[in-house]
């Protein structure tokens, strides 16, 4: 059974005008997202800025109200649950968030940030939760002197560690990992990579992993999920990805992978034009329209929903991009 089932999920957000402030239309952030993901698996997840990576990641775990489809989390439907359901759900599910210096509160210490999440859950009495805050500090690398002093005295990656530790407080199966390193100096971007592989190891952890970076993705992952306007367009195991991309998109994305080598010559594909609007994205295929191909018009009206063309990988059929 899979630990995380997401079917056709749907996240619109409302656009208002007029006087009145009313609905006139609708931004698509996620538009009918399909996956699976098993225990102890990492599926990542890239795509452009504003492609609905972030977004998707909150919907799953209930920061956010989808508009439509289902996300079934350990055989429970979690889609519409409310709080009280969703209150013991919540120690299996955590998410790292991009930019730690907002994601934790400036006025707690770190010993109250970590002790949060048992207080919440009603675990533990005061003595055990002081004993498993120095326990998670050391877990992530950090010293147990780190208890009594306040987020902005640490650096990017330590505080990026401090997050990590609250989010493995409660044991949880499945973490959303949202650009976990993007905001981090590169030098430290492989420490806290390690350091989610190590914890995976040991706690048997699921991680969806949200990134910009192909190369990180593929250094941390199992399977990628490529996705485009709001929609997966291309689905497979990492290595496969890598080395036998079909959709367009992905091709792209690709190319764009910068080569440590000054002096190598290599045809790219550039991308052309500019990403559609969420709000009105055309029909067919995003991307053939997006490039002006000139087969778009016959992916126009087509299913484009994804197809197993390989055991194992999922690719958009349109005949502009395939």
């Amino acid at each position: 059974m899979s630990l995380l089932t997401v079917q056709n999920l749907k996240q619109y957000f409302p656009v208002r005008g007029g006087l009145l402030r009313r609905s006139v239309a609708s931004c698509k952030a996620v538009d009918g997202v399909s996956f699976t993901l098993g225990e102890g698996e990492t599926l990542g997840l890239v795509g452009e800025s504003g492609c609905g990576k972030t977004t998707l990641g909150k919907a799953i775990v209930r920061l956010l109200e989808p508009t439509a489809g289902s996300i079934h989390f350990v055989g429970q439907d979690i889609t519409h649950a409310g709080a009280g359901t969703l209150r013991p759900q919540r120690r299996h599910m955590q998410m790292i968030f991009q930019d730690p210096a907002e994601s934790l509160n400036p006025r707690h210490t770190v010993r109250d940030i970590l002790e949060e999440p048992f207080i919440i859950q009603k675990i533990g009495t005061s003595e055990e939760r002081r004993k498993w805050v120095l326990d998670l500090l050391d877990k992530v690398g950090l010293p147990a002197s780190a208890t009594d002093r306040f987020p902005f005295e640490f650096s990017g990656g330590q505080r990026q560690r401090i997050g990590i530790a609250r989010s493995i407080a409660l044991k949880p199966k499945l973490i959303v990992c949202d650009e976990p390193v993007s905001a981090l100096d590169v030098s430290v971007q492989s420490q806290v990579l390690n350091l989610l592989l190590d914890l995976q190891r040991e706690m048997g952890l699921s991680y969806l992993f949200i990134a910009h970076g192909l190369s990180v993705v593929k250094h941390m992952s199992d399977r990628v999920a490529v996705m485009y306007l709001g929609k997966i367009v291309e689905l497979a195991p990492a290595e496969t990805l890598y080395l036998q991309p079909r959709h367009a998109y992905t091709k792209a994305l690709l190319d764009a992978i910068p080569v440590p080598d000054p002096a190598r010559r290599r045809s790219r594909v550039l991308l052309q034009g500019d990403v559609p609007s969420p709000i009105n994205p055309p029909a067919g295929c995003a991307f053939g329209h997006r490039m002006g191909h000139p087969q778009w018009q016959a992916s126009v009206g087509m299913d484009l929903t994804l197809k197993e063309v390989a055991p194992g990988h999922w690719v958009q059929p349109c005949p502009c991009c395939t």
